[in-house]
């Protein structure tokens, strides 16, 4: 590839002129999985066009730590839209240094979207990247989170909150960090005997199951 390339297809989501037009040119600018894409990428999450967005996110989580270093410095407080697209991303890339945000972003949030990425997105951290310490401290972390947020009042982030327990569950399991997996495993039950939705209580007992042969 060369930079006229990248010039080229950066000049092509700055000239479209419909909303077509800007799928295809952000797609073909996700393609290239270039650094140099970065800002653009993140700049199209704040547009009002899914396509669009669901494109840059595929581009920044093929980018992967640069894309995530840049997230973590340019999310905008108060689009929530951008924010639940850069949360799909940082949870696509899974790079710890997003935690902290996550965390806080699952359980306080304004925006039952945000909310619904980040809580799934707890599940989905790349917990290899820290030394043993650190990593059980973040699982945690992250579990403490998820069960309460095991109780939002929407039912679509109580289920991404469900996930996001699978994901910590199966981290603790390998991690050989027990005295967290039975916390969870007693969230899911609650989850399956309590909740109110179907939905819910279905993906908290298939949850259950997988973690069930260590519960």
């Amino acid at each position: 590839m060369t930079a006229d390339t990248l010039q080229t297809r950066l000049q092509a989501v700055d000239q479209a002129d419909s909303a077509r037009a800007m799928i295809v040119a952000v797609e073909a600018l996700a393609a290239l999985q270039d650094e140099g894409a970065i800002d653009t990428l993140i700049r199209v999450l704040g547009y009002n066009n899914p396509g669009a967005a669901v494109a840059a996110v595929d581009g920044l989580i093929a980018i992967g730590t640069p894309a995530a270093s840049a997230l973590l410095t340019q999310i905008d407080g108060y689009n929530y839209g951008a924010r639940a697209w850069a949360l799909r991303v940082l949870a696509g890339i899974g790079d710890p240094r997003g935690l902290d945000l996550i965390l806080a972003t699952a359980a306080e949030d304004f925006s039952l979207s945000v909310r619904r990425a980040a809580a799934r997105g707890l599940g989905s951290i790349q917990w290899e990247q820290l030394d043993e310490a650190a990593c059980q401290q973040a699982q945690t972390k992250a579990k403490e989170t998820l069960l309460k947020v095991l109780k939002d009042p929407e039912w679509v982030v109580r289920y991404a909150a469900v996930v996001g327990l699978q994901g910590v569950g199966t981290a603790a399991i390998a991690c050989q960090f027990t005295d967290l997996v039975d916390p969870i495993a007693e969230g899911l039950r609650d989850r399956i005997s309590q909740d109110d939705t179907l939905a819910v209580q279905s993906r908290a007992q298939w949850a259950l199951s997988q973690l069930s042969p260590k519960v």
